[in-house]
């Protein structure tokens, strides 16, 4: 007989182990998910407001600094000299059916109020309506384009035909294909995104 001090221990029922391997490996599953889809830090937010063709208008936070915008404009320089697939930045096909890739043609302007990002005002100014152009092209916080291999960025308002207001700055104009500045992308990447 044993001493009356000490208790036979019973190992765990079945169900029990069973019970709290499904309750562990649900925490890992929900912190692995949480982990794996937080926000990219190294940009700021966008959302696509519209888009008609290969135009796109996208907004971001009202008081974005202008650092951040030009973050902006690098990731959307990258994705168009790595891959030219904007998908992963919420941009739909500008030229699909078209041979020479799904976005061989594209124009995003970032705003940060969201009245400039609707479809209505997209599409008169892709339309041309000359008051809602000068007011769409002077509230653009930052633009990039891409045509074929030629490539163009800057913050502030969208140049005229070839001249650049004070108030605009180009931050890159040339090829896909020209060397990049040496202190031009050291972009810290705190996210685990492929872009």
């Amino acid at each position: 007989m044993p001493p009356s001090g000490s208790k036979n221990k019973k190992p765990l029922d079945m169900v029990v182990k069973l019970a709290l391997g499904v309750l562990v490996g649900s925490f890992a599953l929900i912190w692995g998910g949480m982990y794996l889809s937080r926000p990219d830090r190294s940009i700021p937010p966008y959302t696509v407001g519209s888009q008609i063709g290969h135009v796109v208008a996208t907004h971001v936070p009202t008081g974005t600094t202008e650092q951040q915008i030009e973050s902006l404009l690098k990731r959307f320089r990258k994705v168009g000299r790595q891959t030219h697939n904007f998908a992963s930045m919420k941009v739909h096909p500008t030229t699909s059916g078209d041979p020479g890739g799904r976005y061989r043609r594209i124009v995003i302007y970032v705003f940060d109020d969201g009245g400039w990002t609707e479809p209505e005002v997209l599409a008169k100014y892709v339309a041309g309506d000359a008051a809602v152009a000068k007011e769409f092209e002077k509230s653009v916080r930052g633009y990039y384009r891409l045509q074929d291999q030629e490539e163009e960025r800057g913050v502030g308002p969208v140049p005229k035909s070839g001249e650049v207001s004070d108030i605009t700055r180009i931050l890159f104009k040339g090829r896909v294909t020209d060397p990049l500045p040496v202190d031009a992308e050291p972009e810290t990447d705190n996210s685990i995104s492929p872009l």
